[in-house]
């Protein structure tokens, strides 16, 4: 396992240890009759840090950016899939005329 995978289960850890020590905080408050006004700062805390764990591991885990350019040589299909039973060819946009129809036409 990769150094930003480790540091997404721990950031994920936290955020489970924060909502649980929010339900503890709850059940305190509800024993002793008084309102709750707001989670305490070591909860807070926990979230903010909790996220950016998470926030960082999503980020580094899933690996290099591809090209999102259309004109990218990156993008090129190099072969057809193997299947080809999911290649559907009779759906609604064969309603609409298709460019070489409407050059016909004129």
């Amino acid at each position: 396992m990769s150094f930003g995978f480790m540091i997404g289960v721990f950031g994920v850890l936290i955020l489970a240890h924060a909502a649980y020590s929010t339900i503890q905080y709850r059940s305190l408050l509800k024993i002793l009759e008084e309102e709750f006004s707001g989670l305490p700062m070591n909860v807070v805390g926990e979230l903010l840090l909790g996220l950016v764990f998470c926030m960082w591991a999503a980020l580094t885990v899933p690996g290099k950016f591809l090209s999102i350019l259309p004109y990218s040589e990156e993008n090129r299909i190099v072969s057809l899939p193997d299947n080809l039973d999911f290649m559907v060819f009779n759906h609604r946009g064969k309603v609409f005329p298709s460019k070489m129809d409407l050059k016909l036409k004129r």
